[in-house]
């Protein structure tokens, strides 16, 4: 082949090269467009950080806010467009040391209303060329869980030492008594009553640890809130008769509630036995019951004492009483209303307490109804008067509702 007809190959293969190219870089171009265009790696990590749990601040050399998300703000790491002196202090030493180093952010003692953030906790880090980035969480139910875990084993300490003390005193009292048999009988009766408020004790505890997790039951029974009823009533009869307390039930209903038998018959009676022990003798409970929407309520009555209306929260902690001497006197333990908040909070319901001095109080167990299979009606309300939590004073404030998050 000549070399004139080489160059024309040649150029015809570069033309042809460069033409494929040309049309294939435009095909891509086409197919670009018509793709969708997603997310760059830069948008993705900034959708990261502003959906994250944590607060995250970035700052640069200067101690100045570059990058934050929304949850920094919830937190308080960010006031005014600047970050929490805190944090700008330990970024210095972090962009000197260049080490991680924890910070506490939690709110000044007592700026914090309703359920803010009260324990915040985070990490100052490094980034480089200056940057720092704090990194916090709100930390708030992990110390208060700490703080009761505390509380409980500082109370159960004291509560167990207590009988445990007076047992052992009463042994000795009944060693030297040996030869008197009055004496004897008299110091054995006072043992068996420490025993048996120890025995109650250790029982409640046990089925308070059962409770406290405050989760739904897995399996529910369908009730007869009459026989729930009668059954409590009769765990509290002997009590009542004994201070000449009388208690005044409304006639049966008829109404029906999915839940644990064993636990709601504890929890009513803790009500009434509860109701009995500050009672004046001779006086009434009064219980009853209704159909209040999607929840049973099964009220409790007395005309005792009352309560303050700065108690009326803390009557459902563990080992409170609004008067010790008479808790002791009648064997309470401090535990029966913090079992009746936490059997409400497992069966997805809450107790109410309305309480007045000098007027009484009403404890009000309410409880998701049993929702009806076909054809099914749930038994309507009778017509009568119920004592109810809001009733015995319209509008009044001496009310508190204890429900499956913990006290309102």
């Amino acid at each position: 082949m000549s070399a004139l007809g080489s160059t024309a190959l040649i150029i015809v293969a570069l033309l042809l090269g460069a033409t494929g190219g040309f049309l294939a870089t435009r095909a891509g171009e086409r197919y670009r467009r018509r793709r969708p265009r997603g997310p760059t790696v830069a948008e993705l990590l900034q959708r990261l950080v502003h959906t994250g749990d944590n607060g995250i601040v970035v700052l640069n050399r200067f101690g100045d806010v570059v990058l934050h998300n929304p949850r920094a703000d919830e937190l308080g790491l960010i006031r005014d467009h600047r970050a929490d002196p805190r944090a700008r202090e330990v970024a210095d030493r972090v962009r000197s040391s260049g080490e991680a180093t924890p910070v506490d952010l939690s709110p000044p003692e007592g700026t914090v209303r309703g359920r803010g953030p009260r324990a915040v906790f985070g990490e100052v880090r490094a980034l480089g060329d200056g940057f720092t980035v704090v990194d916090a969480a709100d930390d708030s139910d992990a110390v208060r869980l700490e703080a009761t875990r505390r509380d409980f084993v500082a109370n159960v300490s004291h509560e167990l030492k207590t009988p445990v003390g007076g047992l052992g005193l009463l042994a000795e009292a009944l060693v030297d008594a040996a030869d008197d048999p009055d004496e004897v009988r008299r110091f054995g009766s006072k043992i068996m009553h420490e025993s048996t408020r120890l025995a109650t004790l250790v029982s409640e505890l046990i089925a308070l640890s059962r409770l406290q997790g405050a989760e739904r039951l897995p399996e529910l029974s369908t009730l007869h809130v009459d026989s729930v009823v009668d059954e409590a009533l009769e765990r509290s009869r002997v009590a009542a008769d004994t201070a000449g307390i009388e208690i005044d039930v409304d006639g049966p209903t008829g109404f029906l509630l999915d839940g644990d038998r064993t636990l709601l018959v504890t929890a009513l009676s803790n009500l009434v036995d509860n109701a009995v022990s500050y009672s004046p003798p001779h006086s009434a409970v009064s219980v009853s019951r209704r159909v209040s929407g999607d929840y049973v309520e099964i009220s409790v009555t007395d005309r005792g004492i009352g309560i303050a209306p700065e108690h009326h929260e803390r009557v459902f902690e563990r080992f409170f009483r609004v008067d010790p001497a008479r808790s002791r006197a009648t064997g309470g333990t401090g535990l029966g209303l913090a079992i009746v908040k936490h059997v409400a909070a497992n069966h997805g319901g809450e107790v109410v307490l309305w309480s007045r001095p000098g007027t009484g109080s009403t404890f009000t167990l309410r409880v998701p109804a049993h929702g009806p299979a076909d054809g099914e009606e749930l038994a309507a309300e009778p017509d009568r008067a119920v004592v109810t939590a809001g009733s015995a004073v319209e509008g009044a404030d001496g009310r508190a509702a204890v429900e499956t998050g913990g006290i309102r």
